[in-house]
């Protein structure tokens, strides 16, 4: 059995039969080797992992296609952070992260690729190991990755990172995601394996790529909740120069950064210096943008857009304009309803709120004609549920039939809509409908009223003056139906901490979307996550249903078997009207200084100031000026 072992064994480690003169390193392979044989189901060795089609890059390959290899690097670039931020480790629930942090500071296992749906490639790891049999992963490090002390990264640490991100000390999200781990085994000093309760399609990437990893000495002997002010030990390329707390952080390039010549890091962090510099409102950040007091923005203002981003810097070409494309999953961004409230507890309640947004006068009268609605939770994806349920998405509703509506197995509903031959008339007067079935009349003062007397009355709350203008038709629109809307507008920090805490009536909040739905699902969608403080469940979605649904999805074989799990999970989100759908662009609008450079291949998939950090760089005859 021994010899079948050894064998196994080098089949599963090839770079074992190479050595012709093994040393000390390569009988500790043999070890794990040995281990990872007698104790596991067979692992296929690879530089890569894709899920639901092959890899795009080879073994060897010499860098991401939208990356320029040869970009210049050097030189400052200033950028812009909004509100205020009092903490360095962002991955506490408690605060606000400077921004940067996470990019630029920390690294991963593995680097997804840009231009694929879900594709990972060895960083830290530099060999990456999946079992056959779906239950566990297994991670080599990278003999050469190092933390920004200089100190080695080892199993250990990868260890205590996960050990600490999935307690109670840190943000829920993490438990969330990795419930499914049931153990990590530290093999040797460059080598751990993450085992799994089930089978699940996406957690071994998710390892791979969404769990940062830091060294056991950041805030050595502090709980991880005090870790507020002391300064990442990471292995990621940049260190902070400066903090001046609440109002702006560099941070500057490392130059004995590891990984520097690395395949998934060529072309890649050019700048010397990043500064963030804070403002309070958005009309400051726009003015200081145009000043010249930093060179990249990404706008989220459809009138911004249209309005604020002309001048003379913008017609003598010294500030470029440009909306480029991109390939993502729109998710679904909208007014939450929150659900925890008695008065949004009724599904009936709930749609006749939606009906009162005239989408169609938003984007002709507020938002210049340059958004696309949103219809689904997996907009822009071959996941969006349409018409009545396919047999595909009948072989995950009808296990579930008894606990659904029937109204799920017809068709699906769209958002309203006031183009003809709809009306805005025409869905008030269903909205008057569906309330009066709710058991609310309208009173002689024009008041909403429940049976006991109550009006309804509800806040909407947000951060920001611009949602205020989303808000402003629908609110007007409710006030038709004997609703009245109080919208309150904070400061960052306050909201950030009454969403956290469930402490609203209705807000804008964004559901993320990915072309290959996992664990996020849980913290999005399931009851548990309703219950958890600091989760994505902003509505309180409490459905066993859904929570059936999702628990299903993470267990998918194929791409066209998560596809009809996701397909029905959005048809029964939809039929819950725990959302008013609002609308999404078809592109990313950024205005940037034309002293920045970016690669001329733009990947598929990605979120424009993650990629401008990573790939864009300064032209070599503009770097010197502002370094100075």
């Amino acid at each position: 059995m021994l010899k079948a072992v050894v064998v196994r064994a080098l089949q599963v480690f090839p770079r074992l039969q190479r050595c012709r003169r093994p040393g000390a390193h390569a009988f500790a392979w043999l070890a794990a080797a040995l281990l990872a044989a007698l104790s596991h189901a067979p692992l296929q060795a690879a530089h890569g992992i894709a899920w639901g089609e092959a890899l795009k890059y080879p073994q060897g390959f010499s860098h991401f296609d939208y990356v320029n290899p040869a970009a210049p690097k050097g030189g400052s670039i200033n950028l812009d952070g909004y509100g205020s931020f009092d903490k360095l480790n962002p991955f506490t629930l408690k605060g606000i992260a400077a921004a940067g942090i996470g990019t630029l500071m920390f690294e991963t296992l593995a680097e997804p690729s840009k231009d694929e749906p879900f594709s990972m490639y060895g960083l830290l790891a530099d060999d990456i190991r999946f079992a056959e049999d779906g239950l566990s992963i297994t991670f080599r490090l990278n003999a050469a990755a190092r933390f920004s002390d200089g100190s080695p990264v080892t199993a250990e640490d990868v260890r205590h990172s996960f050990v600490t991100l999935t307690s109670r000390q840190a943000h829920p999200r993490y438990r969330q995601s990795f419930a499914d781990v049931a153990q990590v085994r530290v093999i040797n000093s460059r080598t751990i394996r993450f085992d799994f309760k089930r089978r699940n399609h996406e957690l071994h990437m998710i390892i791979g790529i969404q769990m940062p990893v830091f060294s056991r000495n950041w805030g050595k002997g502090k709980n991880f909740t005090d870790l507020i002010e002391d300064e990442p030990i990471a292995s990621g390329p940049y260190r902070i120069e400066r903090i001046e707390w609440g109002r702006s952080i560099v941070f500057r390039r490392n130059p004995n950064y590891w990984a520097n010549d690395l395949n998934v890091r060529r072309g890649m962090f050019n700048f010397d210096r990043i500064v963030y510099k804070y403002f309070k409102d958005e009309t400051a950040r726009l003015e200081g943008f145009k000043a010249g007091e930093f060179d990249w923005i990404y706008e989220n203002s459809a009138r911004n857009w249209a309005r604020g981003h002309t001048g003379p810097r913008y017609a003598s070409g010294e500030l470029v304009k440009r909306e480029f494309p991109h390939s993502n999953a729109a998710g679904m961004q909208g007014f939450a309803l929150n659900a925890r409230r008695p008065q949004f507890s009724d599904v009936r309640v709930r749609r006749a709120i939606a009906l009162a947004m005239d989408f169609e006068w938003m984007n002709r009268q507020v938002f210049y004609g340059q958004y696309r609605r949103t219809p689904s939770y997996f907009t822009n994806t071959d996941m969006v549920a349409t018409g009545e349920p396919d047999q595909d998405e009948l072989t995950y509703l009808e296990p579930l039939r008894k606990q659904l509506a029937p109204e799920v197995f017809g068709e699906v509903p769209l958002p309203p809509t006031t183009a003809a031959p709809s009306s805005l008339r025409a869905n008030l007067r269903l909205a008057r409908s569906l309330l009066m079935d709710a058991g609310w009349r309208v009173d002689d003062e024009g008041v909403l009223r429940n049976a006991a007397g109550q009006a309804f009355a509800f806040e909407f709350l947000t951060y920001s003056k611009a949602f205020e203008r989303v808000a402003e038709s629908w609110v007007r629109n409710l006030a038709k139906l004997g609703i009245e809307v109080t919208m309150r507008t904070t400061d960052p920090a306050l909201y950030r901490k009454r969403i956290e805490d469930y402490d609203f009536d209705a807000i804008v909040h964004v559901f993320s979307a990915s072309q290959t739905p996992g664990n996020e699902l849980v913290e999005s969608y399931t009851s548990g996550a309703a219950a958890e403080k600091g989760s994505q469940n902003m509505p309180g979605i409490r459905d066993p249903a859904i929570d059936a649904l999702v628990s299903r999805i993470l267990e998918s074989r194929s791409r066209p078997e998560l596809a009809a799990g996701a397909r029905a999970l959005d048809r029964v989100l939809r039929h819950g009207y725990y959302m008013v759908p609002h609308f999404h662009a078809p592109a990313n609008r950024v205005a940037f200084s034309k002293r920045l450079g970016h690669p001329e291949t733009i990947p598929r998939y990605y979120w424009s100031p993650t990629w401008m950090l990573k790939t864009w760089w300064v032209q070599p005859d503009a770097a010197g000026a502002r370094s100075r």
